[in-house]
């Protein structure tokens, strides 16, 4: 295959990580948890909800701002167009969209998880 232009940094990186998985993986030691570890593995649990909040808060900001694009062009209001009315709309479908599968992909992790045995 031969990749010209652009494309060739995202290929070769592509490559580099393909050549990386293919490598034996070896055992890392364990050692003890420390209460300070702990605690900073709790920070991170309370960053992700705040960023998965973040991203839901997001997903609704773009589609209540596609129910107003929509509603504009409804009441004839000037300075917005169709185009922009279902550009905003496509967006907030692909938001929900995307959210859904992320969903979708928890829940089967959940799921997963919990039919493992201990």
């Amino acid at each position: 295959m031969n990749i010209k232009g652009p494309g060739l940094s995202l290929y070769s990186e592509m490559q580099a990580m393909a050549q990386q998985a293919r490598m034996p993986t070896h055992a890392m030691p364990l050692k003890s948890v420390e209460t300070n570890e702990v605690q900073s593995i709790n920070s991170s649990q309370t960053d992700f909800s705040s960023m998965l909040k973040g991203a839901i808060d997001n997903v609704n900001a773009t589609q209540m701002y596609a129910r107003s694009v929509a509603a504009a062009v409804e009441n004839g209001e000037d300075g917005v167009t169709i185009a922009e009315a279902m550009i905003a709309s496509s967006k907030a479908s692909i938001a929900f969209e995307a959210t859904m599968h992320v969903r979708n992909k928890v829940v089967e992790a959940y799921k997963e998880i919990m039919t493992m045995p201990v």
